[in-house]
């Protein structure tokens, strides 16, 4: 029985490879075609993935040195970073935990040493100094 069994395999795997190498013979154009195809599919893959990659984003530091020249205590850079969120003097204080009246010392602070007059100038002042992002 198991001979029957490899005997019947056998055969069956004979006819497949002769109906293989048939259609093979008919159509090796179109397998032609088809590998080509492919190859440049891959290429197309390959290179659309590296010229289009975005670079890495290298970490934000916030410019230590111009914080520093500036004089910015840790408060006011909290400050100025809920300013650049866009949150109003009432978020900031809710956020910070302290009282409105502290929040627009702060500001005022900041007005004073990034010379600004707005919150959009001190904001955008920042942004060019690299102190927000």
């Amino acid at each position: 029985m198991a001979g029957y069994g490899a005997l019947l395999a056998a055969g069956t795997l004979a006819l497949q490879w002769l109906d293989y190498q048939r259609m093979a013979r008919l159509h090796s154009g179109d397998i032609y075609v088809f590998l080509v195809a492919a190859a440049f599919l891959v290429l197309g893959i390959v290179l659309g993935v590296r010229v289009f990659a975005r670079p890495e984003a290298h970490a934000f530091d916030g410019n230590p040195k111009a914080q520093t020249a500036l004089g910015l205590s840790g408060r006011e850079l909290e400050v100025l970073h809920e300013l650049a969120a866009g949150h109003s003097n009432k978020e900031i204080a809710a956020h910070l935990h302290v009282s409105p009246n502290t929040v627009k010392t702060h500001v005022a602070r900041l007005f004073e040493k990034l010379g600004a007059k707005r919150r959009t100038d001190a904001i955008r002042r920042a942004r060019e100094l690299g102190i927000v992002p």
